[in-house]
């Protein structure tokens, strides 16, 4: 790996990288929940485009460093005057993921919740802990999920998407096991072993063959993706985020009051 330095010797505040033979591990490392704030998605960006020219390096592994995945984006980027910066940024890590090359790998245990699923649900291989607990709880805020509100309908069926991203209910990882949110549902105590198993069977694959069947996968849908989430990041600026209730929302959350909606 001495042809890339700078991913072995960048130093970041949030996240941590290791380099396992074609594997590149990263480590949402933002304790106690791993909270994705815009400094985690600057440095994920940057290593996710270190990942991308790196050839020897064919699969991307996700996870939260300790108990969580995380418990999503801040609440604190969700203010008018950092909106659409912070949606910019996070959006620019999702479209490197879906974009990318590698095969990209999520490992969820723990909490995971808003942008955080919205970070796995897009990767192509997700393997959840039973005891996990994913959400969609942006309609509490008097806010949406872009992406989710994009891509989760194609993944579990627009009735199962809206549910979830309408009434913000949580599921365990049993349950997004058996609506189709994940690749595979395993007891947690299984699940370092079943994500060794899969990075080793990849292992064995041609990066180059990876990367371009990947592209022939996801043909057909990221036609529409690109689109589906512009419009969404539309809507979300011009729209929701003029409204007293989605400011309302934020406010609340941060004061650590119920929030009063008026439905202005």
């Amino acid at each position: 790996m001495s042809r890339q330095p700078n991913l072995m010797t960048s130093s970041y505040s949030t996240i941590f990288v290791e380099l396992q033979k074609n594997t590149a591990r990263i480590s949402l490392n933002n304790p106690p929940l791993n909270v994705i704030t815009p400094v985690m998605m600057d440095e994920l960006i940057q290593v996710l485009a270190e990942i991308e020219a790196n050839p020897e390096i064919s699969v991307i592994l996700i996870e939260g460093k300790g108990s969580a995945f995380s418990a999503g984006v801040s609440i604190a980027a969700h203010t008018a005057d950092n909106i659409e910066m912070m949606l910019t940024k996070f959006h620019t890590v999702i479209r490197a993921l879906i974009s990318s090359k590698k095969i990209t790998v999520a490992k969820v245990r723990g909490t995971c919740l808003g942008g955080a699923a919205e970070l796995a649900m897009v990767c192509d291989l997700v393997y959840t802990g039973k005891s996990a607990r994913w959400a969609f709880p942006e309609i509490s805020l008097g806010c949406y999920p872009p992406v989710a509100c994009t891509a989760l309908a194609a993944l579990i069926g627009q009735k199962r998407a809206a549910e979830l991203i309408l009434t913000g209910r949580t599921l365990s990882g049993t349950e997004v096991g058996n609506i189709g949110l994940v690749t595979r549902m395993v007891a947690d105590y299984k699940l370092e072993a079943t994500i060794k198993g899969v990075l080793a069977q990849l292992a064995k694959y041609s990066p180059s063959s990876l990367g371009i069947t990947k592209k022939a996968i996801y043909a057909w849908d990221s036609i529409h993706f690109d689109k589906g989430l512009a419009r969404a990041e539309k809507i979300y600026l011009e729209e929701l985020m003029k409204t007293a209730d989605a400011q309302e929302g934020i406010s609340a959350f941060l004061q650590k009051r119920p929030p009063r909606w008026t439905g202005r």
